[in-house]
């Protein structure tokens, strides 16, 4: 597998921070989206280098991609409509994104396993 160590630890660390500060129910800030773009460049770098392993780490790549996207939901309400936004759509369910969240980053240590 490629080495994508670097989106590794920026993803993880974006998606922890992320789920921190909407859950501290911090004011939108323009740093956030800008974030919350990166993070999604790192998840596509780690789908690629998976996708090249081929059938190897198909199921692993399917289970990658399905927790990004639970999480992907949550913050890009925030991302789009701020704190309202994200409060409308999710404000009663703060501990499923916490499972979203803490589901797509054992997915992350499962992979940062493969790295050379």
């Amino acid at each position: 597998m490629l080495d994508v160590k670097g989106s590794i630890n920026n993803l993880t660390t974006t998606t922890e921070q992320h789920f921190d500060y909407i859950q501290q129910q911090r004011s939108f800030t323009r740093a956030f989206p800008i974030h919350f773009e990166l993070a999604y460049t790192d998840f596509r770098v780690i789908e690629v280098a998976l996708q090249l392993t081929g059938e190897q780490n198909h199921a692993l790549l399917a289970s990658f991609a399905a927790a990004y996207e639970d999480v992907y939901q949550y913050e890009d309400a925030y991302a789009t409509g701020g704190l309202e936004g994200f409060n409308d759509k999710f404000a009663d369910n703060l501990n499923d994104y916490r499972q979203a969240k803490d589901k797509l980053l054992t997915i992350i240590d499962e992979i940062n396993k493969l790295q050379p």
